[in-house]
Formats: C-alpha cells, structure tokens, sequence
C-alpha cells in the first residue's frame, strides 16, 4: 500500500511530523512519497498513481493544494492541521495523537465525507485574436473579481441556459458546499452541510440592493460572460490560486466535477462542530 504527503513546506512542525510518519509507515510496510514543492528538493514529480491514502499537513490551503494533486481520483484525504484555522481537516496534534488518527484511516475507521467538486472552463481571447479554454479542476470555489485596471465588472448570469440578471459590482463566486465557508461567506453567501451537492452563487459588492445569493441544482451549469459594453480585464482565482492574468475573458462555465473529494473525518458531527468552533467561537469535546 501507498501513502502520499502533502506537508506545508513552510512550516517545521509539519515536515518534522511527515518525517515521523514516514518512519511509523515504513515500519507498517507502507510506501511512502511527498509532494513536491520549491523549498522540498524534490526534484521530479511524484507519483500519485497507486496511492491508497493522502495526508496533508498543514491548514485548510494544505489541503485544498492535496485535492488539486488527487483531482477527481478519489483517494481519502486526511487532514491534520498544523494552521490557523484547519476548518476542512480533520484533527491536529493538539488535540489527537497523529499515529493514533493515521492508524484509524488506515484501518478504515474513519468516516468518509464525499465532497462535490466544481469543473470549471475559462474562456479568454488568445495572443492571435482566437479563443482558447483552460479547464480546470476546483473543491472551493471559482471567484471572478475586478482586475487592477478596472473599478467594477459588469457580467451576465446565466443558469442551464436562463438568464438570471446583467449585474455590475466586484465580480461574483461559485462554490461547492466545501467552499461556502471560504471567499463565498465573506461575500455575504449562507454557509451550507457539506452534503449538498449543487453550487452557491454569491454576488461580490453588486452595484444594486436586489442581487442575492442563490443555490443551484447538482445537474445545472453557472455560465458567467463578461458584457461587451463595457470591457475590462478581471482576475479570475479557482481556489484562491490566479488563473488567466492580463487576458481578456469571455466567460467562465462552471458545473459539478466529474468525481468527489474524499474527506476523512470522525462522523458528519465533524462539521457542525467546526462551524461552532471557527464561526462561533465554542469548543467541544472530539
């Protein structure tokens, strides 16, 4: 069997515990590979193929970057947080020994929280006046925001081919139930159980008081053109990471990705503790 380990570089507690782990796997007849990343000396890149469970350490931007690495593979997740906020993972050392936690996901103990994935399409205007689409794989969001040179987006919502409204504001965010707690909820968006399947849309600073977030159905498609009245470059983020820079975007179509994100957790309590902890400031008892 394999496992994979994403560690957050940059911070020692994390890289000393993969190393730990590594040694603890090694013993239990388990291969062992890390992800690469500038500051790890990982020349070539591992291989993820084969790989039974992934690990990341580190916080919730950890994780979302060993979702990235896993696509729509389905290989468990486990998250162990060594962040700020660990909202997505699912214990950190404080509070559970990490060999004990490993060991449950080993030995299947753990509970399994599907999580829908977004596959979103951005259509932008290449070098030589054509179109070119760049497809990409997102567990959060895709957020189109106004660029550096412009004050305000204008665009058009569209939902499985019905014209929602032309608005104009900050740009706007799609995102799974997963990312209804990141950039959507600090747009104003609900925060939504991990078991919905559908995606949230949540207007950014719109220049009206009658734009509001909206839910959409698992089958529909958010398609999001930019108005030829008045152009503008924005910048278009999937999972907080910057896409397209200085392009000239048509439209972004986003729908429910093609496979889940496996999350291990110790039971769908997880989540609704996390709420009331990061959002309300209560702690209990995992």
């Amino acid at each position: 069997m394999k496992v994979f380990l994403v560690p957050n570089y940059r911070k020692n507690e994390a890289v000393e515990s993969g190393l730990s782990l590594e040694l603890w796997l090694g013993r239990q007849g388990y291969e062992v590979a890390w992800a690469a990343d500038q500051r790890s000396g990982i020349t070539a890149t591992p291989d993820i193929e084969g790989s039974d469970l992934v690990i990341s350490l580190g916080g919730d931007g950890t994780l979302l970057r060993a979702a990235r690495i896993v696509g729509y593979q389905e290989i468990p997740i486990l998250g162990l947080s060594y962040g700020h906020v660990g909202f997505l993972t699912a214990a950190s050392p404080d509070e559970r020994d990490v060999l004990g936690v490993v060991a449950d996901a080993l030995a299947g103990e753990m509970h399994v929280s599907r999580r829908a994935t977004l596959s979103v399409e951005v259509y932008a205007h290449d070098s030589m006046g054509g179109e070119a689409a760049l497809e990409t794989f997102a567990l959060n969001d895709v957020a189109l925001t106004r660029g550096p040179l412009s004050d305000m987006v204008e665009f058009d919502m569209t939902v499985s081919g019905h014209h929602i409204d032309r608005l104009r504001g900050d740009g706007v965010v799609v995102s799974t139930a997963t990312g209804s707690t990141g950039y959507a909820l600090s747009a104003g968006g609900p925060i939504v159980s991990p078991d919905y399947t559908g995606m949230v849309c949540v207007p950014i600073a719109p220049h009206t008081i009658q734009a509001r977030a909206f839910l959409t159905s698992p089958s529909d498609v958010v398609e999001i053109s930019m108005s030829q009245d008045r152009p503008s470059v924005p910048a278009i983020a999937v999972d907080g990471q910057f896409m397209v820079k200085d392009t000239l975007v048509d439209r972004i179509v986003a729908r429910r990705g093609p496979g889940d994100v496996l999350l291990l957790d110790y039971g769908p309590e997880s989540f609704y503790n996390s709420v009331s902890r990061v959002f309300y400031g209560v702690h209990h008892d995992r």
